[in-house]
């Protein structure tokens, strides 16, 4: 059926049967507009989960965001053992393990583990890392608006100056406490899994007792300050990022409260955050992985990087870098929305029934 025009007091049909000819509209209501009228442009459907009515406690965005990060690690850890690779191609040390394996590129690099080391090469250090994330994000990103809160003194909006202190805190909090985790996720990424070579370490617990055993407590906590400075500098640009652009979507009412929102929103912040962490990153990764006496301090490290590489060598690893964070920022950001969401109905499902 197809519709033609409303006139005076009946509805005019093209192609329908003769009963519907003339239907008579009351109020200056048509009955059928509900099959010919779209909604206004400035209407969007919601989707994903609804915002909860009560605001996430602490305790929901703490756990929200150690179990978003671990989603968005299973999903792009490839990816960052790429970026490590690539980051320390050129030490001594990688040169010799490797011999004549040589990465290039992000999908390159994949490409030349599995074909040399397998497919489980890719993942070394998930266990690390999945004990990283649940120590690290829930502090950084978890913690995050109860520190804004607390450096703006309870008010509901905050300055950038606020935030970018309050994301400079938590990131350093963050780093206090997982940086071992830290170590031992980097030292299995760096390795090679080659015959003939020997491994550095076989399992994750392992992994701490001999970097223990070996290097003393300081081993564990080896590259603390450059990845205090790094994860200050991500933990503010990346969550800042995501709120200002958040906030003016939002604003400008371009979307809703929803996916699509949080999707934008992250992306944006992966890709500010790669720009302003990379040297830091790079620098933060060869540190830790280096063995004993190699540098005397990550600055040293930094500027016999720069005296044997040049600058370009604080790029290393940058579209890697980027293809992880920003992938990293989605899958996370979009998870600790909707797990934020989902706990807040489930907290408040069993209140109601209790």
């Amino acid at each position: 059926m197809k519709l033609r025009q409303v006139t005076g007091t009946s509805l005019q049909c093209l192609g329908g049967s003769p009963e519907l000819d003339n239907i008579p509209v009351k109020n200056g209501l048509n009955p059928l507009d509900f099959f010919n009228s779209s909604p206004p442009c400035n209407t969007f459907k919601m989707v994903g989960l609804k915002p909860s009515d009560v605001p996430p406690t602490p305790g929901v965005k703490f756990l929200s965001a150690g179990t978003a990060a671990c989603i968005a690690d299973l999903f792009t850890f490839p990816l960052d053992t790429a970026k490590v690779r690539l980051q320390i191609q050129g030490e001594k040390a990688a040169v010799e393990a490797a011999k004549n394996i040589r990465y290039s590129g992000v999908f390159g690099t994949i490409a030349t583990m599995v074909k040399t080391e397998g497919s489980r090469s890719l993942y070394n250090g998930l266990v690390a890392g999945l004990q990283r994330q649940m120590a690290f994000a829930s502090i950084r990103i978890g913690l995050y608006d109860s520190v804004k809160q607390f450096y703006s003194n309870g008010k509901e909006s905050a300055g950038v100056g606020i935030k970018i202190l309050a994301g400079c805190t938590t990131g350093a909090m963050a780093v206090s406490v997982a940086q071992p985790t830290d170590v031992v996720k980097v030292r299995f990424q760096a390795q090679l899994t080659l015959k003939g070579v020997e491994r550095r370490y076989k399992g994750t617990m392992q992994a701490y007792k001999a970097i223990f055993r070996q290097e003393g407590i300081q081993g564990l906590w080896k590259g603390t300050l450059p990845n205090i400075t790094r994860n200050a500098i991500v933990n503010a640009a990346e969550l800042v990022t995501y709120d200002i652009i958040k906030e003016t979507i939002l604003k400008y009412k371009l979307l809703t409260d929803n996916l699509p929102c949080h999707f934008l929103s992250a992306f944006g912040a992966g890709f500010c955050t790669t720009i302003v962490a990379s040297p830091v990153d790079v620098v933060k990764t060869r540190y830790m992985n280096s063995p004993l006496g190699q540098y005397k301090s990550a600055i040293n490290c930094a500027w016999t990087m720069f005296t044997k590489e040049g600058p370009t060598a604080f790029y290393k690893g940058f579209v890697p870098s980027f293809l992880r964070l920003g992938s990293w920022n989605v899958v996370m950001f979009v998870s600790f929305e909707q797990l934020k969401r989902a706990m807040m109905m489930s907290k408040q499902s069993l209140e109601c029934t209790a």
